[in-house]
């Protein structure tokens, strides 16, 4: 039995775009708003959300790190034992989050602009979800370019956080 092409891709990449959408979608959803006293939605200051989805090879539980435009976090599955997280950058780490999410670079930093294509199996892949639509992925490959202000964003957020990037 002949199996269709789109088989072949990797059960990672497959996890990785599964959860991207997923995540992209009820992160689009929810843009613009937080929590309020009793459920009720109040507005969000001005500024971009970040999500930081990882995977370390196939079989590894995905991390996702939300962080609203305040700098308040969840992570679920943060260091990959099924615990989840909350808490807050401390005002200079948002206001720096903050201005690389606005940094224009980033625009030609994301997969589409790059023409990214994953390069190797079995490593750290993080990507970035920033809304409405920028996407950029980096992984853990020898020799694989990690565009730089991405690269920061990612620095910034698994070392203020509990998210690992180290896998």
């Amino acid at each position: 039995m002949l199996r269709p092409t789109w088989s072949r891709i990797p059960a990672v990449g497959v996890g990785v775009l599964l959860v991207t959408a997923l995540t992209g979608c009820s992160l689009l959803s929810g843009a613009g708003t937080a929590p309020g006293p009793r459920g009720a939605a109040t507005p969000t200051p001005a500024g971009k959300r970040v999500t930081l989805v990882q995977k370390l090879g196939a079989d590894s539980p995905v991390r996702t790190l939300d962080v609203d435009p305040t700098g308040r976090w969840q992570c679920r599955d943060c260091a990959g034992d099924g615990v989840d997280a909350t808490g807050s950058l401390n005002p200079e780490q948002a206001r720096r989050l903050q201005r690389m999410l606005a940094d224009p670079a980033l625009a030609g930093e994301t997969d589409q602009a790059r023409q990214y294509k994953q390069g190797c199996i079995g490593v750290l892949t993080s990507t970035l979800l920033v809304p409405p639509g920028l996407t950029v992925t980096i992984q853990d490959c020898p020799g694989e370019p990690r565009p730089p202000v991405a690269y920061d964003v990612l620095l910034l957020l698994t070392q203020t956080t509990p998210a690992d990037d180290k896998g």
